[in-house]
């Protein structure tokens, strides 16, 4: 079973994301991680297509017009649908064929975007998808709410799915709002800033990689290890994606990421490698901790010296470290797992996740 493409070729070009939904981030991510197995990979391509034609009727799904114009407005301008794809991967692990496995990758999807609106208010974006964001369009109180729709829909759908379903949708949206409202909060007054942190994207991010994932094999009717073992592989998965997400930003050049490096550091994100840097005492990396206790830089020389310094910094080593051993939980999650071509493609997003940021 050989793959078509070598791990260090992974991340070689940017994928694209296609706002018609012809040509999705996840199909084509799949096209180069997914071993040469056609039965395998002709039903994974028929499901994200259904999948994205569930998930583009599901959010418009209102009879208002301005409010699915509101609702349906990410779910329509393109995305990376990688939580639809650990739903479906999940499900070959028990029947994919079966009633509702699309619909409970859509439910996933669903909760993942309504969570995007509500970021988009609290961090002021402008752009999403590279489009206007909907708080721009429709100002913050119609994007809340734009997001809290999103969100019944998803507990809606997963209602006529199996119990399981309902129980992970629920815990998952709890969770997802928690890890909101501690990323607002900032750390408690005897909190450790790094442990706040993996507090917050536990919520955040790991939640919903966990979710898409556990709610696919659910509703395969996978057995109960088997879904314990998925659910476990997006949290760590979910985990190290983030810190990727991190990297990426002080690492990768615009050309790579498709936005300007540094662009998190400069709003001021406290991201892993910043908190790592903070705290760390080793004299080698006393300049880059003075920059950073003055706030952002401003696009001038300062910001630039930042970024330096963070290509060879202690912090930013740690944090890959900290990435790779969460890759290696996600991946021991798995071993428990046949030797499928959906685990062989859940291990090399490990890979993918690695060698983006290398």
């Amino acid at each position: 079973m050989g793959f078509l493409v070598t791990a260090e070729q992974l991340y070689e070009a940017p994928i694209p994301a296609s706002p018609d939904g012809r040509l999705s981030y996840s199909s084509v991510l799949l096209s180069r991680l997914g071993p040469n197995e056609p039965a395998f990979r002709l039903r994974m391509e028929e499901a994200l297509a259904a999948a994205e034609r569930c998930l583009r009727e599901y959010s418009r799904d209102s009879s208002d017009p301005r409010v699915a114009d509101l609702t349906g407005h990410l779910a329509t301008t393109g995305g990376k649908r990688l939580r639809t794809l650990l739903a479906l991967l999940a499900a070959e692990f028990g029947d994919p064929a079966r009633e509702g496995v699309v619909r409970a990758a859509v439910v996933a999807e669903l909760v993942h975007i309504a969570s995007l609106y509500h970021d988009d208010v609290v961090d002021r974006a402008a752009v999403r998808h590279g489009v206007s964001s909907a708080n721009v369009l429709w100002g913050d109180r119609m994007a809340v709410l734009g997001g809290n729709w999103l969100l019944a829909r998803a507990a809606r759908i997963a209602a006529e799915l199996e119990p399981g379903v309902i129980d992970l949708n629920a815990g998952t949206a709890n969770r997802l709002i928690t890890g909101q409202m501690r990323e607002l909060a900032g750390p408690g007054p005897e909190e450790n800033p790094v442990e706040h942190y993996f507090r917050v994207i536990a919520g955040k991010t790991a939640a919903l990689l966990a979710m898409a994932p556990g709610a696919g094999a659910l509703q395969a009717g996978a057995p109960e290890a088997v879904v314990d073992a998925l659910i476990e592989y997006g949290e760590q998965f979910g985990v190290a994606f983030q810190i990727a997400d991190d990297l990426l930003d002080i690492a990768s050049p615009e050309s790579l990421t498709g936005k300007e490096r540094g662009k998190d550091l400069l709003a001021g994100v406290s991201s892993l490698p910043v908190l790592l840097a903070l705290e760390d005492t080793d004299p080698r990396d006393a300049e880059l901790r003075e920059l950073l206790a003055a706030g952002p830089g401003d696009g001038t020389d300062r910001h630039l010296r930042v970024l330096e310094l963070f290509a060879v910094s202690r912090a930013t080593a740690r944090a890959e470290a900290i990435m790779r051993e969460r890759l290696a939980g996600a991946r021991a999650a798995l071993e428990s797992l046949p030797a499928t071509p959906a685990r062989h493609t859940l291990d090399a997003l490990c890979d993918f996740v690695a060698f983006r940021t290398g």
